[in-house]
């Protein structure tokens, strides 16, 4: 049983106690410990001060002593700390310095010490016991550092903000606005500490995360709340802080106004560092962190409340139920309070984060991780669900209605340059179309700007959403004029059609009837008459002659080809296939993009029938016969989409199978087969699709010699990825003369060299690309300087760094390497490649400090022959550069001044002994000279 008398408990910890003070080591103190144990908290509470005494005497003896002592001692600190109550302020504010003092250093105590993270962690505790026994008073600084997680909740404890489940006393609001004015002074360097920790390595851990983002929120809300704001310093008595005083920051209006700039500035950065982060519970205290100070800091929030509620309404579709639950309780509360900026309405806000979202839609898809790009996604989203039937009035306005239509169209662009699709035909056998059909799984798109597939189940949630909410004939007449303006906006704006579609016949929309207007209710507005409407007159476009009977197959490819390479082989003179003129014959992409818009609108027309049910029975007058059409096509993927949308126009008539849906609208069918069967010779105009293909105008027909160097090169650059090296260095042979010819027209010749880039690029390191590179320099040395030294050359150097590393220690054997031969061709195009590109300064410098490294006389000779070339090129565009590089290294003149007054020039190079670099620099040294003279 413990010991309850006072009297017996101090007879029985006394010994120890006075041994700890004559022989402190620590086996006296884990008896004291033991010893502590046995006694009850009451009488330990009366003994506080005598049990803390030896102990405290142990931390103050001068001199070094052995961390585990002091760690045992901290411990039962800590134990006694945590039973007891500190009832006296000079005792509670000796002991934070005594525990402080532990983590500093004994000869800097500006600086932490370099002790153990046990050690430290031991400290912390005991603070944090320490900050929660007490009543505590506003007067303390922030001298704490070590241990992340415990530092940070020990500032909590300190800031009277802690949310452990141990009991606190509330400090009273007296108390709080001296704590928020004490608080003041260390809000720039809590501030900045927190930020930091907060974009930290995420190796740190979500605890750490989660805990920096409280402590910079509570500190914020404790200096900038409201009614923190509104206290003068007059209305609460300090005490007397003697030359303290001067130190205290007055919370003056200026002050105020710098201090909320100057937060402004951090706050986005935590934003974008917590808001797609993998853990969710650092994203629900974002989602704290900006209810929080929309809620309590309107008046400093200003002009961030467009971020804060950015960050709100992303974490409205959180895959995690509790970030999705306190996001929406957090956006209902700001709703009604309406805590916008200078009492703006809340709707207005959202329209214009909306329109400034959007806005910089395109950029951050091309320039985020998918991570953040879905983040955005969701914000879009979000303030879509949040302005629910209001959506309507944000459209109505031309610009946000241009800008939400023109960044879907971007953001959703395909990536058509798969080429193996074309490949994949239609099995001759039949298909069968009875009840045991099951519906074929939807092929995979591919897009430019995004690879997960979240990320397109967003973009479809959004384009639903704006089909439930919004005018549904503006939207279809927004995007029908996009799908007929140019080629490049069809497939994109043939899927948000489809999709605006089935929003507004409500299917795949989430809703929350609870926020902002109960009308949302209703789902979607729209009748079924407008709706009807509006898919009419999509599917007519559909499957008008000039967007249904694209081309699929290249007649080149197929029968022309057999034709062509008959006569190549019977005349033994000719060793070239003769290619036809783009505009005779599509290219594989074109194909590629003809067959993802059949199977778009295809999608299309299925979905179309689900969102009107039975009601579509009446449009498959002038459906049913072109998409049977497309089930016999001769691309694979065309074939498949069209069997799909038969299941799907069987799920929305009440057709069992395919087949009884054939046979049930026969009548249809036939009418359609007369009428093709009267005009049989009546091909698709080809003016329609040659537009699709090249785009709305008479195009000028290029000359034969240029149509078949552009044809050539559209065809070899997927042959870079070859895993046959030959046939690569080959293709790259074939590129170099294709540029070559298309020299002649730089309009040609620039979209050419922006679609091959990349793939140029990626064999940089692998193969030679520098020859075409120098071609390229010299016919659109701007179009690629930027491209060059952006992506090139830190490639380059940064290999060739390596790789000299490895040269100069290499034996004889190493000349037969292909990396030798590789490293060799890139330093003999390297120069050439810099004057044709006319490169400058920064790039120069960098160029320059890697081929330093192979004018070492350990490199093999042709190498050092190669580099010495390089410079040779690099002095015609910048010699003084090049000189004074090279002297840096090996001087072999002294410079006298021309006059005494002035002060002798020392190189560097000057005072350094001969080395494995001097010959060769005094070689280049020795032709300058010549140059010169």
């Amino acid at each position: 049983l413990a010991i309850e008398d006072p009297k017996i408990a101090f007879a029985y910890l006394r010994p120890s106690c006075v041994l700890l003070t004559k022989e402190p080591t620590a086996a006296i103190v884990e008896a004291l410990s033991g010893h502590l144990r046995s006694v009850s908290d009451g009488a330990l509470q009366q003994l506080q001060d005598y049990v803390l005494f030896p102990l405290r005497f142990v931390l103050k003896t001068p001199g070094s002593k052995w961390e585990g002592l002091v760690q045992a001692v901290l411990e039962v600190m800590t134990y006694v700390l945590e039973n007891t109550c500190v009832q006296s302020w000079d005792s509670l504010q000796d002991l934070f310095s005594e525990l402080c003092l532990c983590l500093c250093s004994p000869k800097d105590p500006g600086k932490p010490a370099t002790t153990s993270e046990e050690l430290k962690l031991a400290v912390l505790r005991c603070l944090d016991a320490l900050l929660h026994s007490p009543s505590m008073l506003p007067g303390l600084g922030a001298a704490v550092s070590g241990v992340q997680t415990a530092s940070l909740k020990c500032l909590l404890s300190l800031f009277q903000q802690c949310n452990c489940e141990e009991e606190h006393v509330e400090p009273r609001q007296d108390e709080r606005y001296l704590l928020g004015r004490t608080l003041a002074t260390f809000l720039p360097g809590i501030s900045r500490a927190q930020s930091l920790v907060i974009s930290g390595d995420v190796r740190q851990g979500h605890a750490v995360t989660v805990k920096a983002m409280r402590v910079w929120y509570k500190v914020v809300g404790l200096v900038m709340a409201d009614e923190q704001l509104q206290k003068t310093d007059n209305d609460v008595a300090a005490g007397d802080l003697g030359r303290v005083e001067e130190l205290v920051v007055k919370s003056t209006p200026s002050w105020c106004k710098a201090t909320s700039q100057w937060l402004a500035l951090v706050l986005p950065k935590i934003i974008s560092c917590t808001s797609s982060h993998l853990h969710w519970r650092v994203r629900l205290e974002l989602v704290n962190l900006s209810h929080f100070l929309l809620s309590q800091c309107s008046q400093f929030v200003g002009e961030c409340v467009g971020p804060l509620l950015e960050a709100l309404v992303g974490a409205i579709n959180d895959e995690e139920p509790e970030v999705k639950r306190r996001c929406n309780a957090a956006l209902d509360e700001v709703a009604q309070k309406g805590q916008t900026n200078g009492g703006q309405d809340f709707t207005d806000v959202l329209s214009e984060n909306l329109h400034s979202l959007v806005s910089s839609l395109p950029r951050l898809m091309r320039t985020s991780d998918d991570q953040h790009k879905l983040f955005v996604l969701n914000v879009f989203l979000g303030y879509l669900k949040i302005l629910g039937p209001k959506v309507d009035a944000v459209l109505t306005s031309a610009v946000h209605l241009e800008r939400i239509s023109k960044a879907l169209m971007q953001v959703m662009e395909l990536d058509v340059t798969d080429v193996k699709i074309i490949e994949e035909k239609t099995l001759t056998s039949s298909t069968n179309l009875g009840p045991d059909m099951h519906q074929i799984p939807s092929q995979r798109k591919y897009f430019l700007y995004f690879t997960d597939d979240k990320i397109f189940s967003a973009l479809r949630k959004i384009c639903r959403m704006l089909g439930c909410y919004g005018n549904l004939y503006l939207l279809v007449d927004r995007f029908m004029e996009l799908y007929k303006e140019s080629s490049v906006y069809r497939k994109q704006a043939a899927l948000v059609l489809n999709e605006l579609i089935v929003g507004a016949a409500g299917i795949g929309v989430e809703t929350d009837t609870s926020r902002i207007d109960c009308s949302r209710a209703n789902h979607s507005r729209t009748s079924q008459e407008d709706l009807k409407s509006s898919i009419m007159s999509i599917i007519e476009e559909y499957i008008s002659l000039s967007n249904w009977h694209l081309p699929t197959v290249s007649e080149a490819l197929e029968g022309k080809l057999e034709s062509t390479t008959s006569l190549v082989s019977n005349n033994p003179e000719r060793n070239c296939l003769q290619l036809l003129p783009a505009s005779k014959s599509p290219t594989l992409h074109q194909l590629s993009s003809n067959i993802w818009q059949i199977c778009i609108q295809l999608d299309g027309i299925g979905g179309f029938a689900l969102a009107l049910g039975t009601d579509f029975c009446l449009v498959l007058m002038m459906t049913l016969y072109p998409v049977l059409e497309k089930a016999r096509d001769e691309s694979l993927l065309v074939s498949k989409a069209a069997f799909s949308t038969m299941c799907d126009l069987c799920k929305a008539c009440n057709y069992s199978s395919p087949k009884e849906l054939v046979i049930k609208n026969s009548d249809y069918l036939l009418n359609d087969v007369s009428l093709n069967l009267a005009r049989p010779n009546v091909p698709p105009p080809t003016s329609a699709s040659d537009e699709d293909m090249d785009g709305p105008a008479e195009k000028k027909a290029l000359p034969l010699h240029i149509q078949i160097a552009k044809d050539v090169m559209e065809r070899c650059i997927h042959l870079l990825s070859d895993p046959n090296l030959g046939i690569r260095l080959k293709v790259l042979d074939i590129l170099e003369l294709c540029v070559c010819v298309l020299c002649e027209q730089e309009d040609e010749l620039l979209p050419m060299v922006h679609r091959c880039w990349p793939a140029l690029l990626h064999r940089l390191t692998n193969d030679d690309p520098l020859a075409v590179l120098c071609v390229l320099g010299e016919s659109c040395g701007d179009f690629l300087r930027t491209r060059v030294s952006k992506e090139v050359l830190p490639r380059l150097t940064s290999s060739l760094m390596k790789q000299a590393e490895v040269s100069a220690r290499s034996e004889p054997v190493y000349t037969h390497t292909l990396a030798y031969k590789l490293q060799l061709a890139v330093l003999q195009g390297l120069g050439p490649l810099c004057v044709k590109l006319h490169l400058m300064e920064a790039d120069l410098d960098r160029v320059i400090d890697t081929c330093l490294q192979c004018l070492s006389c350990r490199q093999p000779i042709k190498l050092q022959e190669a580099c010495l070339s390089v410079f040779r090129s690099l002095m015609d565009l910048d010699c003084d550069l090049c000189w004074f590089s090279l002297n840096e290294l090996c001087c072999p003149v002294t410079y006298e001044p021309p006059h005494p007054h002035l002060l002798p020039v020392t190189l560097t190079g000057s005072v350094t002994p001969t080395n494995q670099f001097t010959d060769n620099i005094l070689t280049l040294l020795q032709e300058f000279e010549e140059d010169a003279t």
